[in-house]
């Protein structure tokens, strides 16, 4: 039997009955490395990908593959690593901690399969599994970057945890804070005698083998902390221990920090994680409710309707979600509509508006100047009675909501930011050089009361 044949038609199965993301994250580079008896034994990249396939997807493997031949087999999973070396981990080995979740000061709940993927933070997450499968070897430090709620913490904690899980190693998650606090009380000691405490300071962040440390940014200003945490990183980094390290900004804006330090944390690997697109929003969306009570009843619009206006930050996703299911079951019996959804996150969406005009106001007030409708400005239609307010209506939802453009794409027929940039850019250049235009925009300003 020609493994390699049999391997292609059973990924191309397996493609059909889960999410591209899934496939491609899990299970594009499997192989099937040999049939004995009734034992299937499948290479994988990562001891990570054989955990998560065994707890997340044994089912669906089991019954395509034994679908296509027909026989039961039993599976075995072993990693790139362990065919090369010719071992076999055994389970008895791993998954005894030195130090549990809590002794390390992380989250339980916070774990890889817990955190959702899409393509603002594949980098990023594929980076943080690299780095819990091979701590101080795949990338030393790893420094990840974004704005606050995209999930930079959620990845430390998730892979601190995956190694305490699967390693006998030490671990230890900070935020600088918690740093500069145990430094400056180690230092203020009114103790005559604090070479115990300094030395137990030191033990406590330099006898580890992993040391999280997040919201880095909070040690600007900190001067004698920078430089103890200076001498942190370097004793750890010589001895081959793994750095991982998380900000709201990118090295190069942390520069109220010390060069040599900023100069460190660029040796390794900086991952940076977007705000997530409108399909990782969703997906958010749905495993939220599933938890919800009257999950199957929400309607889909409504599920739009809060990834539509909450494209910034996970946090506040979550938060909105919960309280449109609260206000659905206090004013209207449970009974979940768009209406409410409106209704429930009004005053959210009033706070976080920077300007009065919204997307639906001025795509209303557009569609009446040229006497089209809002459906065709959202529509399909290409003939230039729809093309130039569609282009206008675009050009003046960016420069008054300050929406971004992906945002205002959804809003108008889900298509490409990449053509709703066009259109901005191409009224803007015409703003300047087309008197039809110029009048037209000056006209619709009055309306929108500008």
């Amino acid at each position: 039997m020609n493994t390699d044949a049999l391997w292609g038609n059973f990924l191309n199965q397996i493609k059909e009955q889960i999410s591209s993301l899934a496939y491609e994250t899990w299970f594009k580079d499997t192989k099937l490395a040999k049939l004995e008896k009734n034992n299937a034994t499948i290479v994988v990249p990562l001891n990570l990908h054989k955990k998560h396939l065994q707890e997340n997807y044994d089912n669906v493997i089991s019954t395509t593959f034994n679908n296509l031949t027909g026989t039961n087999f039993n599976f075995t999973y072993l990693s790139e690593d362990e065919v090369k070396q010719e071992v076999v981990v055994k389970e008895v080995d791993i998954g005894v901690p030195h130090v549990s979740s809590s002794d390390a000061n992380l989250s339980a709940n916070y774990t890889f399969a817990s955190f959702m993927v899409g393509t603002s933070n594949k980098f990023a997450y594929t980076a943080a599994m690299s780095v819990a499968e091979k701590p101080g070897k795949a990338y030393n430090p790893l420094f990840l970057y974004g704005k606050s709620g995209l999930g930079k913490t959620h990845l430390m904690h998730a892979i601190g945890n995956y190694i305490i899980e699967n390693s006998n190693q030490k671990v230890l998650y900070v935020t600088s804070d918690m740093f500069v606090t145990d430094f400056i009380s180690t230092v203020r000691s009114k103790e005559k005698d604090n070479y115990e405490l300094i030395e137990s300071f030191k033990k406590k962040y330099r006898n580890v083998d992993v040391l999280l440390i997040d919201d880095i940014q909070f040690l600007e200003g900190a001067i004698q902390s920078q430089q103890e945490f200076f001498h942190t990183f370097n004793e750890l980094y010589t001895s081959n221990k793994q750095i991982i390290i998380a900000s709201d900004r990118s090295v190069d804006d942390l520069k109220l920090l010390e060069e040599r330090l900023r100069t460190r944390f660029s040796w390794g690997l900086t991952a940076n994680l977007f705000p997530p697109d409108f399909d990782l929003r969703v997906s958010i969306i749905n495993r939220k409710i599933i938890h919800q009570e009257g999950a199957d009843d929400v309607p889909q619009e409504v599920i739009e309707y809060i990834a539509n206006n909450f494209d910034s930050d996970i946090r506040q996703l979550e938060g909105a979600i919960t309280r449109v299911f609260a206000f659905a079951l206090m004013m209207n019996s449970g009974k979940m509509t768009l209406d409410v959804a409106v209704d429930a996150l009004k005053d959210q969406l009033t706070s976080k508006v920077m300007f009065k005009n919204d997307i639906a106001r001025i795509q209303k007030v557009v569609a009446e100047y040229f006497h089209v409708s809002v459906d065709d400005l959202k529509g399909k239609k290409r003939n230039k009675t729809i093309t130039v307010p569609r282009q206008v209506a675009i050009y003046y939802c960016r420069i008054l909501t300050n929406e971004s453009f992906p945002r205002i794409a959804s809003n108008f027929g889900g298509r490409d930011h990449s053509t709703i940039m066009h259109s901005y850019e191409k009224i803007k250049k015409e703003s300047k050089t087309n008197e039809q235009i110029k009048f037209i925009l000056k006209d619709l300003k009055k309306n929108l009361g500008c």
